[in-house]
């Protein structure tokens, strides 16, 4: 039995065109588009015809950086695969890329598979997989290649967190040749985590234990100094990077430059960058340890670089790093001591109505904004025009957006799994509305009717930057 769904008279937004037309739907995917109110349109019949009058129909979100049930600090991010793709979803986002785990003395095919059997039959919309790689070595580089066959094409290393994550430059060239010759694409925690280690002490040792300190002690220099340090490393493997999550205009500068010297070199950044600053690490009393993520919030006269970054293209993505811990139980681990505190922020529900609102303020234009949350990560990552487009073949991924709505931005109304909001009382004009993934209303009018179990694995192609 085929299913057909129309979406009609709205303001259809991509990265490259703005048209109003109808979208024909069928069995899950785009079949055709055609301009409101022509006879071609008016003569599709369907099951289902969606009114977008006076509203945007956009391509469903793509945020390539979530850490769903990610164990950290001695917890777990409080998100599930159940509710991280349901608060997604409400957030107009409908494809997440989460990242599976190699834990050190472990396989990545160990690490892999453990991430399947969270997500799977949990999800509420489609869902791929990076892999951090924590401990390189001759397994582990043959095993690479394994996962760029099967669709995993994307491996994350860690200047960061000794101990954890971290590898050391070795292990990074090593990783940086195997992607070379694989056709994988680095992605880069920049950040030189052996010197904020000192830093780290030295403050405890001083008495300096506050949320501020998190900020004050993983210096721009050294996002920047990593951030240079993987570009040239790139280079030598002559392989591409991403570098996740960047915050600093330093490190912005380092992007600007290899990028101007051709290199084959992407730079993420992530609302909590462009939209909060140090003001909210030093909220009095334990308030700041709500804001506590790595790389940390920059003082405020970053966010123009971000901003100008993205204009530019020196910045391509904005994903969430979506991360959560609830301030009661989670954050409070951090009470007397700010290197405890579990790294991350809650997001992923948000991501698509702040940036609409940057659309709304003039930082950005309508196509941009589909450009850096939909259509480039999910090239970046090998997914485009399955996803991150409305065109004919593509998967029926469609928000229907409401850009006159107003909302509050709450922890009492947010469906993230977590006690907080890290944009609490934000007043934001626009609002996701009705959300299809693959052709089935997962939100229908600003009610949830999708369900665990929707969302499906979606195995990935190579960067589509590099063919």
């Amino acid at each position: 039995m085929s299913s057909r769904t129309v979406i009609r008279n709205g303001l259809v937004v991509t990265a490259s065109d703005e048209i109003h037309a109808d979208v024909l739907i069928e069995d899950g995917r785009i079949a055709a588009l055609a301009a409101s109110g022509t006879p071609a349109a008016e003569a599709w019949t369907a099951e289902r015809s969606i009114d977008a009058t006076g509203k945007y129909v956009i391509p469903g979100g793509v945020d390539v950086h979530t850490h769903m049930e990610l164990p950290f600090g001695g917890t777990f991010a409080s998100d599930t695969f159940e509710t991280g793709t349901r608060a997604a979803a409400w957030g107009g986002t409908t494809t997440i890329v989460d990242f599976a785990v190699q834990s050190v003395g472990h396989t990545l095919r160990e690490g892999l598979d453990a991430w399947h059997a969270k997500a799977e039959g949990n999800c509420a919309i489609d869902y791929g997989f990076h892999m951090i790689v924590s401990d390189v070595n001759e397994e582990t580089l043959k095993e690479m290649d394994l996962l760029v066959e099967e669709g995993v094409t994307s491996f994350k290393q860690f200047m960061a967190y000794p101990g954890v994550f971290y590898s050391d430059d070795g292990q990074i060239l090593r990783a940086m040749q195997r992607s070379a010759d694989n056709g994988g694409l680095i992605m880069m925690h920049a950040e030189n985590g052996i010197a904020i280690d000192v830093l780290v002490e030295q403050a405890l040792a001083r008495g300096e234990t506050d949320p501020r300190y998190h900020g004050e002690v993983r210096k721009a220099l050294l996002e920047a100094e990593a951030t240079h340090r993987a570009i040239r490393l790139a280079q030598v493997a002559g392989a591409p990077l991403y570098v996740v999550h960047v915050s600093a205009m330093e490190a912005v500068a380092e992007l600007a430059r290899a990028r101007d010297e051709g290199l084959n070199v992407f730079g993420e950044t992530c609302p909590q960058y462009l939209f909060l600053s140090t003001d909210n690490l030093a909220e009095p009393g334990f308030e700041g340890a709500k804001y506590v993520c790595s790389t940390p919030l920059r003082p405020r006269e970053h966010q123009a670089k971000l901003w100008q970054g993205l204009r530019t293209n020196d910045l391509q993505v904005v994903s969430t790093d979506h991360c959560p811990f609830c301030f009661v139980g989670q954050k409070e681990l951090g009470r007397g001591d700010f290197s405890k505190i579990p790294n991350g922020l809650p997001g992923v529900e948000n991501r698509m109505d702040l940036l609409h609102q940057a659309v709304v303020d003039g930082r950005i234009s309508r196509r941009r904004w589909i450009e850096i949350a939909c259509a480039t990560p999910a090239r970046m990552f090998g997914m485009y025009p399955k996803k991150g487009t409305i065109a004919p073949g593509a998967d029926a991924d469609i928000v229907v957006y409401d850009p006159h709505a107003e909302q509050t931005v709450s922890a009492e109304t947010h469906h993230m799994n977590v006690d907080y909001s890290a944009y609490e009382g934000r007043r934001i004009t626009g609002r996701v509305e009705t959300v299809l993934s693959r052709g089935e209303q997962v939100i229908t009018e600003r009610e949830f009717t999708g369900r665990a179990g929707h969302g499906v694995y979606t195995p990935r192609s190579t960067c589509q930057y590099l063919n």
